[in-house]
C-alpha cells in the first residue's frame, strides 16, 4: 500500500510540475512522499552489559520494553561498540570514523574541549542534508568549547556545531561536575547572580570534598570519586556556584526522558533524528524512588530497569503520535559492564546469580570481548522481520548504514554500508573490525580475535576486570570459544601470521604504543 501510495504522489507532482513548466517554481511545504522517510531514534545505554537484558539470556531481571525491540527486530549477538569505554565509543558512533584514529579520543573530563572537529562529517550532518531535524538529549561527554569555557555564557563549540538542531544535555557524566543541564549550549535554570566555576585541578576555599568530608556523604566514594559534593554524592572535579541549575540525580532519568518525548511531539510533522544517550546504569546509580528495590539488585539493577521502562514510555510515545511504524530504532550500550566503577552501592554484593558480560570475558576497560561486544537491536515496526542474526556489525556502521537508508552519498572511511543486514535482509555483516580499550587494540576477523601483546596488569584490582593484557600474543576461536578460555596462538601459527598482517595493514605497527589507564 505504501508503495502504491508513493507512486500516485510521485505522478500528481509529475503532472503538477509540467502545467507550471514557465513558472518560477515555488517552495512547498511537507508532502505525504517526504513523510516517508523514516524517523531515526539511536538509544544509548552507557555501561549496559552484553548479559543485562532478559531478552539476552538474563535470568535474574526483567527488561520487557528494551526486550520488545530485542524480539521485534533485529537481534545481533556479535554486534560491538568500538571501544570499551564510553568517549572513544561515542566519538565512533557518531563519525563512523576509528577512535584510535584521533589521540584525543579517550576518556575526557568535564572541561575538556570539544572532541569532533566542527568540519567533521558526523550522522546528524549527513541526516540534515536530507531534510531531517537533529537532536540529542542525554549524556555528551564528547568535549565542550575550545578548552577554557565560561559555564556562564553560551558554551561553545558543542552539539549544535556538530550538527545538532536541538540539545538538551550533560557536559560530561553523572559523576564528573559540572552537575547541570545545558540546553542548546546554555547551562539550563542558571541564575546569572551565582555563577558557576568548574576545576579539575584545585577545589575552591571552604568547599567540602568527599576526601575530606565523610559525614556530609549520602553515597560512599570507593576510588576515584572524591572531589566536591553534589546531592550527598562525591564527584570527579571541583565545582562551585550554579546552585539553582544543579541536577538532582534522581529525577535525571525522567528530566531526560520529558526531553526525548517533547522532542518527537515537536518534530513529530517531519523527518526527525534523535540520539537519545541514556546514563544508566553508569555511575553515581540513583534510581528515582519509584525504582528503589525494584531489582532486588541495589542500585545498578534498580536502574536498569528504569532505564527499561523509559525506553518503554518512549515507545508508548512514539505509538500515541502515530509514528512507530515509520520510525527505526536502534539500540545499544557504549561498551560493557562494570560493577564497582567508584562508588559503593551494593552492586557486588547483590549482584546473586546474574551476569552483567553473560557468557563474555572481561567487562568495561577490557580487551576481551565482554569490553565491547553489546546489546545491539535494530527495530522498525512492520518492516524488520523479527530474527536473530550472527552477522558482525559495529556501531561504526550506522553513518554509511544510514546514508544509504535516506540516499546520501556523503561518505566516511571506516563505516562500511550495513542496510540490508540491519533491515534484518541480509546477514553478510563485516570481514573485520578493529576493537580499542583505553588505546590498545585488538582485531575481530569472522570467528577469530587477536589480542596482541601489551604491558600492564592482568586485573585492575578497583573494578576487578580482567584487561586483557599479557606477554604474549592471544588467538581466540570465538565461535568455538565465547568464554575466550583457549588461546590458540602457539597451535596455530598460520593464523596469527595471517590475521597479525590484516590487522597491521588497517591499524600499522605502532599499535603498542598505548596511554596509561585512568578509570574515569
Amino acid at each position: 500500500m505504501r508503495k502504491l501510495v508513493y507512486i500516485i504522489l510521485v505522478l500528481c507532482l509529475v503532472q503538477t510540475s509540467c502545467k507550471n513548466n514557465d513558472k518560477e517554481q515555488v517552495q512547498q511545504p511537507i508532502t505525504e512522499v517526504q513523510k516517508t522517510k523514516p524517523n531515526i531514534i539511536i538509544i544509548y545505554a552507557d555501561d549496559l552489559g552484553y548479559g543485562d537484558l532478559s531478552a539476552y539470556g538474563a535470568s535474574e531481571i526483567s527488561t520487557p520494553n528494551i526486550d520488545k525491540l530485542v524480539n521485534g527486530g533485529v537481534q545481533f549477538t556479535t554486534g560491538y561498540a568500538s571501544s570499551a569505554t564510553c568517549t572513544p565509543s561515542r566519538y565512533a558512533l557518531l563519525t563512523g570514523t576509528y577512535p584510535w584514529r584521533n589521540k584525543d579520543a579517550k576518556i575526557l573530563p568535564g572541561t575538556a574541549p570539544l572532541l569532533i572537529d566542527t568540519t567533521q562529517l558526523t550522522i546528524p550532518k549527513m541526516l540534515k542534508t536530507k531534510g531531517y531535524h537533529t537532536g540529542i538529549v542525554g549524556k555528551w561527554h564528547l568535549g565542550l568549547g575550545n578548552g577554557d569555557v565560561n559555564w556562564n555564557k553560551r558554551v561553545s563549540p558543542g552539539p549544535n556545531e556538530v550538527g545538532f538542531d536541538y540539545s538538551y544535555i550533560m557536559a560530561a557524566t553523572q559523576d564528573r561536575v559540572p552537575t547541570v543541564y545545558i540546553k542548546n549550549g546554555y547551562v539550563d535554570n542558571l541564575d546569572p547572580n551565582d555563577p558557576i566555576e568548574v576545576d579539575y585541578d584545585k577545589n575552591y576555599g571552604g568547599q567540602p570534598t568527599g576526601l575530606d568530608n565523610p559525614e556530609l556523604l549520602t553515597m560512599k566514594w570507593h576510588h576515584g570519586h572524591n572531589n566536591t559534593i553534589v546531592n550527598g554524592i562525591p564527584r570527579i572535579g571541583f565545582m562551585k556556584g550554579g546552585e539553582s541549575a544543579k541536577w538532582v540525580d534522581e529525577d535525571m532519568a525522567d528530566t531526560f526522558l520529558a526531553e526525548a518525548q517533547n522532542y518527537i511531539k515537536r518534530q513529530k510533522d517531519s523527518p526527525f533524528f534523535l540520539y537519545y544517550a541514556l546514563q544508566q546504569p553508569h555511575v553515581p546509580r540513583t534510581p528515582s524512588p519509584r525504582f528503589v528495590g525494584t531489582s532486588g539488585m541495589g542500585p545498578r539493577g534498580d536502574v536498569i530497569v528504569e532505564a527499561d521502562w523509559c525506553v518503554g514510555e518512549l515507545l508508548n510515545t512514539l505509538e500515541k503520535e502515530g509514528l512507530l511504524e515509520n520510525t527505526l530504532i536502534v539500540f545499544s550500550s557504549d561498551n560493557g559492564p562494570v560493577l564497582n566503577d567508584g562508588y559503593y552501592d551494593d552492586a557486588v554484593e547483590k549482584l546473586g546469580k546474574h551476569k552483567p558480560a553473560g557468557p563474555l570475558r572481561g567487562g568495561k576497560y577490557s580487551l576481551f570481548d565482554a569490553g565491547t561486544r553489546v546489546p545491539f537491536v535494530t527495530y522498525w515496526k512492520g518492516e524488520i522481520t523479527p530474527r536473530k542474526s550472527d552477522a558482525l556489525v559495529s556501531q561504526l556502521d550506522l553513518f554509511a548504514s544510514l546514508a544509504s537508508l535516506v540516499g546520501s552519498d556523503l561518505t566516511v572511511p571506516d563505516s562500511e554500508n550495513m542496510l540490508n543486514v540491519f533491515l534484518g535482509k541480509s546477514n553478510e555483516g563485516r570481514k573485520d573490525l578493529v576493537l580499542e580499550a583505553t588505546s590498545r587494540t585488538a582485531f575481530r576477523q569472522g570467528d577469530w580475535i587477536l589480542i596482541p601483546p601489551y604491558k600492564g596488569a592482568k586485573i585492575h584490582k578497583d573494578v576487578n576486570i580482567e584487561l586483557g593484557n599479557s606477554m604474549e600474543f592471544q588467538l581466540y576461536n570465538l565461535k568455538e570459544d565465547i568464554e575466550q578460555q583457549n588461546n590458540l596462538a602457539k597451535v596455530n601459527p598460520e593464523k596469527l601470521n595471517e590475521m597479525l598482517i590484516s590487522f597491521e595493514t588497517i591499524r600499522g605497527k605502532e599499535y603498542s604504543k598505548t596511554q596509561k589507564l585512568e578509570l574515569k
